[in-house]
C-alpha cells in the first residue's frame, strides 16, 4: 500500500523530463490551430489511462486502437509543427558556451547582449510614417545561420539610422530581410522561405508570406512595415500578433525577446 513512497531519483528525473517535453510542445503549438488538436489528443490519452486503471477493457481497447492507429494521421496534421520541432533541435545555437548558456533563461541576462527593442520599434515607426517597406527577423533560440548564408553578412550594432538606411528604397541592401541576432545586424538581403498557407489574406504580398514562412519553420519573430499602408505587423509562430496600440506592441516584443 505504500509503494508510492518508493520514489527514486530516476522517477523524479522521468517526471521532470516529461514535464519539460509537454511544456516545449505547448510552447511550440501555442497560438496555432494545432493546439486544440493537441489538447484533444491529450484528453483522449487521459481517458484511456483512466479506463485502464478502472479495468474498463472494451473502452480501453477502443481508445488504444484509436491512439495507435492515428499516428500517421498525427504526422500529417502536425507536419509543420514536427518540422519546426526537429529544426529547433537541429539548429539551436550550441556552437559556443555563450550561445549554449543563452538557452538557460535564468542566465541569459548575464551572458548575452539583449536586443534593443526600443531602437527596433522606433526605426519601424519612422519607416511607417514614410511607408518604407521593411522586414526584420529577430533570432531567438533557433539558429538562423542557414538563412544568413543566402544574404550579405554583416556585424553592426543596431541603431535607428542603420536600419532606416538599409531599407531606404534606393539602398542596394533593402531587398529581402534583415536578420537581428542579440543586438547586431548579422545579415541583409536574406532570402526567406515563403509560406504556402491559405490562411494569409490575398491582400498581403511576398514580404508578409516570407515573414510567415520563417516564423512557421523557426521560433524567430518578425517586424514588418507595409510599403502600401505603412502598417507595422508583428508576426510570430506563423500568425499575426494583434496589438491595440504602440505601447502594447513594445511590451509584446520585449517579452518575446528577453
Amino acid at each position: 500500500m505504500l509503494d508510492f513512497l518508493d520514489f527514486s531519483f530516476l522517477d523524479a528525473l522521468d517526471i521532470l523530463l516529461v514535464a519539460l517535453l509537454i511544456y516545449y510542445i505547448y510552447k511550440l503549438l501555442k497560438g496555432t490551430v494545432a493546439i486544440n488538436i493537441f489538447l484533444g489528443i491529450a484528453f483522449i490519452f487521459l481517458i484511456w489511462k483512466i479506463t485502464q486503471i478502472l479495468k474498463m477493457e472494451m473502452l480501453s481497447n477502443i481508445l488504444e486502437y484509436l491512439l495507435s492507429g492515428g499516428v500517421i494521421a498525427l504526422i500529417i496534421v502536425f507536419q509543420q509543427e514536427i518540422r519546426k520541432f526537429l529544426l529547433m533541435i537541429g539548429t539551436t545555437n550550441v556552437t559556443s558556451r555563450t550561445q549554449f548558456l543563452k538557452q538557460l533563461k535564468f542566465l541569459k541576462s548575464e551572458i548575452t547582449i539583449e536586443t534593443d527593442s526600443d531602437t527596433l520599434l522606433n526605426a519601424c515607426k519612422k519607416m511607417s510614417k514614410t511607408k518604407t517597406g521593411a522586414l526584420i527577423v529577430i533570432e531567438r533560440t533557433n539558429s538562423l545561420d542557414f538563412l544568413i548564408k543566402t544574404g550579405d553578412t554583416m556585424n553592426a550594432e543596431i541603431n535607428e539610422v542603420l536600419l532606416e538606411s538599409i531599407f531606404y528604397k534606393n539602398s542596394p541592401l533593402h531587398d529581402g530581410a534583415t536578420i537581428i541576432r542579440d543586438n547586431f545586424v548579422v545579415a541583409t538581403r536574406v532570402i526567406l522561405p515563403i509560406s504556402d498557407s491559405i490562411n494569409i489574406p490575398s491582400r498581403f504580398g511576398l514580404r508578409h508570406r516570407a515573414a510567415f514562412g520563417v516564423s512557421e519553420k523557426t521560433d524567430a519573430v518578425c517586424l514588418l512595415v507595409s510599403e502600401e499602408t505603412g502598417e507595422i505587423s508583428y508576426i510570430k509562430d506563423g500568425s499575426f500578433e494583434l496589438y491595440a496600440d504602440y505601447n502594447e506592441l513594445v511590451e509584446k516584443l520585449k517579452l518575446d525577446i528577453q
